[in-house]
């Protein structure tokens, strides 16, 4: 269509950004004891991860927002409990739930994601991203892959606001929640082609309900259970840069 532009919008962490860092960095410091008691770091960190997602959700939908990184940190003892561990805090030391989480922040780009970040650009894609993570750290990804993602186009869900008329005023909104998705799509015009990517089927489900045209990329996930989302993705791809090559063959 004439003056119509291409937009793709990608989730950054586990999609672009793999959480490979993190689980090593539990390996470095805890590895040999969690084996001990037969859990990988791996499956610690996972558990980690959902535990502080599901307990930052809980708080947002009470209207309560406490900063996500002390969720996760208060967090530890209680997964390594549930993962059971009798006596979490003889296990591991407060010095040492700091290390793990410490590798947080060192994540690094997936295979694959530079190469598909260029060949999208080629093709005349503007590329987005749309985290529910801070702009600093998440953009910090990239800066250290050497990897240009301008700032105007990392969105945080930090920037979006849902306006309530009650007591309670102005709340944050994060991912799923369709306000997110739907002020994302409010950036670009009715005719531009509107892309969401993400290695979450959650996330880009989601996002399809909101008027998106979806990509899917099991790297992270392997099993999408896509039977539970009620939902049909235009794109699926076991790899970054097959994700890119398949949407730019619809575009």
């Amino acid at each position: 269509m004439s003056g119509s532009q291409k937009h793709i919008v990608f989730d950054v962490v586990g999609t672009c950004v793999s959480f490979d860092a993190f689980f090593e960095g539990i390996d470095r410091v805890l590895g040999p004891r969690l084996r001990a008691h037969n859990i990988t770091p791996r499956l610690l960190g996972f558990a980690w991860m959902q535990a502080a997602e599901l307990e930052d959700v809980m708080l947002l939908m009470s209207k309560r927002h406490h900063p996500y990184k002390e969720t996760f940190k208060s967090l530890f003892y209680r997964v390594l409990y549930m993962a059971g561990i009798d006596n979490p805090r003889s296990f591991a030391t407060d010095e040492e739930r700091d290390l793990c989480q410490a590798a947080y922040s060192q994540l690094e780009l997936r295979p694959g994601c530079r190469e598909m970040i260029e060949k999208l650009r080629a093709n005349g894609f503007t590329v987005w991203c749309l985290t529910t993570g801070d702009r600093e750290r998440v953009g910090g990804y990239f800066k250290r892959a050497g990897l240009d993602m301008p700032d105007e186009n990392l969105v945080s869900c930090h920037d979006f606001t849902q306006s309530r008329s009650s007591p309670s005023g102005t709340k944050h909104i994060t991912k799923p929640a369709m306000e997110t998705y739907e002020q994302m799509l409010a950036r670009f015009a009715p005719e531009d082609q509107k892309w969401f990517a993400a290695a979450h089927m959650w996330d880009v489900s989601a996002a399809v309900k909101a008027g998106f045209r979806g990509a899917y990329c099991s790297i992270y996930e392997k099993e999408s259970c896509i039977d539970i989302f009620n939902t049909k993705m235009d794109v699926t791809a076991a790899g970054l840069s097959e994700l890119a090559d398949k949407v730019i063959a619809l575009s």
